[in-house]
Formats: C-alpha cells, sequence, structure tokens
C-alpha cells in the first residue's frame, strides 16, 4: 500500500474514532495554498482542528512528535481561512487536537497546541 492510502485510511479510522466519540465531522482535508488540515469537526460548541500522525515503527519517533512548531504555525493559519471564509469571524470557539497512531495504539491529545 502506498503512503497516501495508508493516511487515508488512517484518516478514516480517526474519523470513526471521532463519531464515536460524538464529534460532528465538518471537513475532511481541507485545503488551501498555505496548507491542510486534516479534519474539522465540532465537539459540543467547539470548532477542532485536527492533524493526525501514523508512524507505524519507532523508527524515526513518535507521530506525536512529528506535529513540530512548524506544522503548528501552518495548522493555525489554514484555521484562519477557515474560519473567516465560512464563519466571517474569528471570534468562534476552537481548539487544535492532534491524533497519533502508533501501529495500532490511537492517542488523542485535546489542546495539544
Amino acid at each position: 500500500m502506498n503512503k497516501r492510502l495508508i493516511g487515508a485510511s488512517k484518516e478514516q479510522l480517526v474519523t470513526e474514532y471521532l463519531i464515536d466519540n460524538n464529534y460532528v465531522i465538518l471537513e475532511r482535508n481541507y485545503q488551501t495554498r498555505t496548507g491542510e488540515i486534516d479534519i474539522i469537526a465540532k465537539d459540543d460548541k467547539c470548532i477542532v482542528f485536527i492533524e493526525v500522525k501514523y508512524r507505524s515503527s519507532p523508527r524515526y519517533g513518535s507521530s506525536l512528535d512529528a506535529v513540530d512548531y512548524k506544522k503548528q504555525q501552518t495548522i493555525r493559519h489554514v484555521a484562519t481561512i477557515y474560519l473567516s471564509t465560512r464563519y466571517r469571524s474569528l471570534d468562534i470557539p476552537c481548539r487544535f487536537d492532534v491524533i497519533g497512531i502508533d501501529g495500532n495504539n490511537i492517542t488523542h491529545i485535546k489542546n495539544a497546541f
């Protein structure tokens, strides 16, 4: 399986996990010229921007380590564009979560940054 197919299957797994935990999925793979957000969901009254990372082995570190400062800045910028275009406001309650998959283990960090 190539990396895109693996990534898509892991994002689908996370989508099902979120739905099982009462999230409403608003968007998947939201793209701008600046970057992409894997999943945008609603948790109660909060918009949640979710980055999904997968590692099949610990050779290159944990999946959560892959969301570095530069990646966080990109996600923040894309989230600003999303809120500006979809809600015409930046005054919407939101948070940034990271969901890491290492092998078969899912780790969900709410308010990761």
